[in-house]
């Protein structure tokens, strides 16, 4: 790694972290190396990065001694939380405030904190469009991640804030794909009715965050959004027909219903869904495809993504 800018990157195993791994290590010509920073280096994942280059280092984002011991010495850092993994917006701030002291300390010269809006901005606790959910918030996984941005600024960290959007791999892994129904047909559900919604491969993700480390200061204190395009509902299921080489029709399924269908997390989906749809032209503006394209030329397009990964999506 000798000479070269040591990206240390939490989550390293995970979709957003992995990603920026992944393009780093596949340009051994652009000056940067991975720090994969993972809670255990012995994972099958942790061992592909290492295999292909990555200096493996283990440390908890609750903990900030630890990140900012993984973090010493690099040249920048890339910051990420999964509310998944707990469902607390509380929890993820306070990780968000952990990485940002870290980093201050070990004295970074470029972060980029995927984050997203916090959507009381748009919806305030008073709004009863769609329900207030854990006392505080209308859609946890974006307000949590949203009102903690002010910690990096806080802190004086060159930050460039990433705004991410819908992960079309949550067609594979997150139960979103294509249901058959009674009749036999594959049907695919979204919340959205006609509005389009920004969307992207999660690998893109990360080649979008390596263009924004090899842009350097241009990016720092700025608030860039990606997309990989913003297909309709509709559009998208004539992609995924076109994959799966069989008729897979859009459903739309109002947020009331889908904030019902009960699986974890299900009320937080139903109201990002509903800020997608009832907010479509403020979300969508500040993710440019054209701007995604810039730092990664080799963006997809969803139809693009439903071909390459045809194999994976489930058909239920």
């Amino acid at each position: 790694m000798s000479g070269k800018k040591v990206i240390a990157i939490i989550g390293a195993t995970g979709a957003q972290g992995g990603s920026l791994a992944r393009a780093i290590l596949a340009d051994p010509a652009g000056g940067f190396a991975v720090r994969a920073i993972t809670r255990d280096t012995s994972s099958a994942k942790a061992q592909a990065l290492a295999a292909a280059g990555a200096e493996l280092v283990t440390a908890n984002i609750d903990d900030e001694d630890s990140v900012a011991a993984a973090f010493a010495g690099a040249y920048g850092a890339f910051c990420v939380t999964n509310f998944w993994e707990h469902f607390s917006a509380e929890k993820e701030g306070a990780q968000v405030q952990a990485m940002a002291k870290a980093a201050k300390r070990a004295g970074l010269k470029h972060v980029v904190w995927s984050t997203l809006e916090d959507t009381r901005i748009l919806v305030p606790l008073s709004d009863d469009r769609m329900p207030t959910l854990h006392g505080k918030y209308k859609v946890p996984h974006f307000d949590g991640k949203g009102s903690s941005d002010h910690f990096f600024t806080d802190e004086g960290v060159p930050t460039t804030f990433l705004l991410t959007s819908y992960y079309w791999d949550n067609i594979i892994h997150f139960g979103m794909g294509p249901r058959r129904g009674e009749d036999g047909k594959l049907a695919f559900v979204l919340p959205m009715a006609d509005k389009p919604m920004p969307g992207i491969a999660a690998e893109d993700i990360g080649r979008c965050a390596y263009g924004l480390f090899k842009g350097g200061d241009a990016w720092i204190g700025k608030r860039v959004g990606i997309a990989g395009e913003h297909p309709t509902g509709a559009l998208m299921a004539q992609g995924l027909s076109a994959a799966l080489g069989e008729e897979v029709v859009y459903n739309y399924v109002p947020p009331e219903v889908y904030r019902t269908f009960g699986f974890p997390g299900a009320d937080d989906l139903g109201n990002m869904f509903q800020y997608y749809r009832d907010f479509a032209t403020e979300f969508a503006a500040p993710r440019s495809v054209e701007v995604s394209r810039s730092l990664n030329p080799a963006l997809q397009s969803f139809s693009a993504w439903a071909q390459a990964n045809k194999d994976r999506i489930p058909r239920g």
